[in-house]
């Protein structure tokens, strides 16, 4: 049975989720992800959407929409400003706080046929289901262990895994201040501790799972992230 504090957390985490998730659904249905306007014309309208569906005006990381080459940076770059493209490919990396509780949701689109850009969008969503089916096949599968698993997918897949690691604790906001920003947070090369140990004061943590993969000839990259330790 699982601890009571426990399940009110993975209550919170996902009914966080289900927030970001319908705010994606939305961006969807109002077609804010086109072609002709600039990534921060498009955050400013997914930003002022947010505020309109539930008042959300706090973030714990900053909004990330990026389009074309901008694809291919990982979180921590700050690539010019660009202008959405006809067949281009975009995704958004937002982190939405709902009741103190943060949800961390990345989505590709795909404008137009291109079957390359749509494969890419495909295959991460594919690894995503994969990395996850793994960190739940191994007990005490350490952060280094699933960060090699998912480079190995990436080139298993025909591309290259674009960050320095593939995805980070999650909680209540603002974690990075109660965890720190160590590389034990995160599912990084250099990190062997094992992702089920509890923190350093005993608590529980969860965890984010990120796919970014690229092509650097191609100047293209795909991204997405959801909640990998609640069910």
């Amino acid at each position: 049975m699982m601890n009571p504090s426990l399940e009110k957390r993975h209550q919170a985490l996902r009914e966080a989720e289900t927030k970001a998730e319908f705010l994606f659904a939305t961006i969807e249905e109002k077609g804010i992800i086109r072609s002709g306007v600039t990534e921060k014309d498009i955050n400013k309208e997914i930003y002022e959407l947010a505020f309109q569906l539930f008042g959300i005006k706090k973030y714990w990381h900053k909004r990330i929409v990026r389009a074309g080459r901008n694809t291919l940076f990982p979180y921590r770059e700050n690539p010019p400003n660009l202008t959405v493209a006809p067949e281009d490919i975009v995704f958004l990396d937002f982190g939405p706080i709902f009741e103190d509780w943060e949800a961390d949701l990345g989505r590709t689109y795909v404008l137009g046929n291109d079957p390359v850009k749509q494969k890419l969008r495909d295959d991460i969503e594919k690894a995503w289901d994969e990395g996850k089916a793994y960190f739940l096949s191994k007990p005490d599968i350490t952060s280094s262990e699933l960060f090699a698993y998912m480079c190995e997918r990436a080139k298993a897949y025909g591309w290259e895994y674009g960050g320095p690691h593939a995805g980070h604790l999650i909680g209540e906001f603002p974690h990075e201040i109660i965890q720190g920003e160590d590389i034990v947070n995160y599912i990084h090369p250099d990190n062997h501790k094992p992702m089920r140990e509890p923190d350093h004061n005993g608590r529980p943590r969860d965890w984010i799972l990120e796919v970014h993969f690229i092509d650097r000839e191609r100047e293209i990259g795909g991204f997405v992230e959801k909640l990998l330790t609640v069910e």
